[in-house]
């Protein structure tokens, strides 16, 4: 694709990223064809052809942003399944990531939108304050008629019982039960400690049963990624500069074979860290040498060998493709493999592809999209009956169980629970 970028914004280094982007593109539209957005609108601004297109009239200067532009890039959910899907190798996460920032510096939002992100950047990233929002949410169900309209279903998204804080899951070194055969560092996640810390304790005793000796450091904080996709940028790369400093010097105290996300909604943007910090010389080479080590819990276990395994019931299990496992990560065998290996019937969702509509702060940003996405996943889970469903990311495992009647939870707790683990809570409707 030719381009003809204002010579103001030449020299700006995020721009030429844009620019290398966009001449990739060959606008042959391939992308539409798995992009939930256009699928559900058939608009072509609502589809990364379109978008790619206004993004490059914004940096000619060919059209002034206003709210139209700026809601058609929010209407984006950031899944990637263009990626995987175009012929070209357009690298469109870059190229979205650069324009989100640049927009909400050009167009000012409405103020219930503007409240509304500011009160998710400050609550979000913070296990404790995010924990006493939702203990708070009963009090707001009683001034529900008082609130915007466009709040109104948050309190409908928040749990009616919130799980009690991860036993296991703690700061610190987690020895192996026997001879250690690898030494890891393990990302507990901000909402994921909140709404799912049986996840992080199920990936402890996995992996130390393994033989993996888990570290938890005390000083990493949250990795920046949920705020880094709503277009913020200086609080996101304030966290990202903690979580890599704190990580760099856990790996000067001794060689770390992985450090461990069972979050893969943080991994897209973590894997990022070093093009992110590319120009910063202190900061990016530690960026730099941790990046590499960034796994999947599924690759590390995969790896490690899952080894002796207990009788369990053969569940129906129907697995979930997370869109930052799928397309972030390029990650669809090894999920499936160490399920299959533990005893479970893996049965494959249709139009795995498309987005469940969770997406980070997606469904609570902009629900008139994630929830029609919603319901067409859980017409086709009901379809297939499966026993459970599983997948590998918190916000696909909380957007799913608000949709479905069969219990939702992640991999690794079946492989967990396979391994001599305890029996998932979420389990405890299911017959033996």
């Amino acid at each position: 694709m030719k381009t003809d970028i204002l010579p103001a914004l030449r020299q700006d280094p995020e721009v030429q990223v844009s620019e290398q982007v966009l001449r990739t593109c060959v606008h042959c539209g391939f992308c539409n064809a798995t992009c939930p957005t256009y699928l559900l609108t058939g608009n072509e601004l609502e589809g990364p052809r379109g978008r790619i297109y206004l993004i490059k009239n914004i940096l000619e200067g060919s059209i002034t942003p206003s709210q139209k532009t700026l809601d058609h890039l929010d209407h984006c959910l950031g899944c990637l399944a263009c990626e995987t899907t175009c012929p070209s190798g357009v690298v469109y996460s870059r190229l979205l990531e650069e324009a989100r920032p640049r927009l909400e510096q050009r167009v000012e939002r409405p103020l219930t939108s503007r409240l509304l992100r500011g009160l998710l950047l400050r609550l979000l990233p913070y296990p404790e304050r995010f924990r006493l929002s939702l203990r708070l949410a009963g009090l707001g169900r009683l001034a529900r008629p008082l609130m915007p309209a466009s709040w109104r279903h948050l309190l409908q998204m928040a749990p009616a019982h919130l799980p009690a804080p991860a036993q296991l899951a703690t700061p610190g070194v987690h020895p192996t039960r026997g001879e250690r055969r690898a030494r890891v560092l393990l990302l507990t996640g901000c909402a994921q400690q909140v709404l799912g810390p049986q996840i992080n304790d199920a990936t402890v005793r996995l992996l130390t049963r393994l033989g993996a000796e888990v570290v938890i450091p005390a000083d990493s904080g949250c990795c920046g990624a949920l705020t880094f996709h709503m277009g913020e940028r200086e609080r996101s790369l304030g966290m990202m500069r903690r979580t890599v400093e704190a990580w760099y010097r856990e790996l000067s105290r001794g060689p770390l074979d992985a450090i461990v996300l069972s979050t893969s909604g943080c991994a897209t943007v973590v894997k990022e860290y070093d093009h992110l910090f590319r120009h910063d010389p202190e900061l990016g080479p530690k960026a730099a040498a941790v990046v590499p080590l960034v796994k999947d819990i599924s690759e590390v276990v995969l790896q490690l060998g899952l080894g002796a395994t207990v009788a369990v019931p053969r569940l129906r299990v129907a697995y979930h493709d997370a869109c930052s496992l799928q397309h972030g990560q390029k990650l669809k065998n090894p999920p499936r493999q160490l399920l299959q290996q533990a005893g479970f019937e893996v049965v494959e969702v249709p139009e795995a592809h498309l987005c469940c509509g969770s997406a980070g702060t997606y469904n609570l940003l902009e629900p008139e999209f994630a929830q029609p996405l919603l319901e067409r996943k859980a017409g086709h889970l009901a379809r297939l009956q499966p026993q459970a469903v599983a997948a590998g990311n918190i916000g696909c495992i909380e957007q799913l169980a608000r949709g479905v009647q069969m219990p939702v939870l992640h991999t690794v707790e079946l492989l967990d629970w396979a391994t001599g683990g305890p029996r998932p809570a979420a389990l405890a409707k299911i017959n033996p």
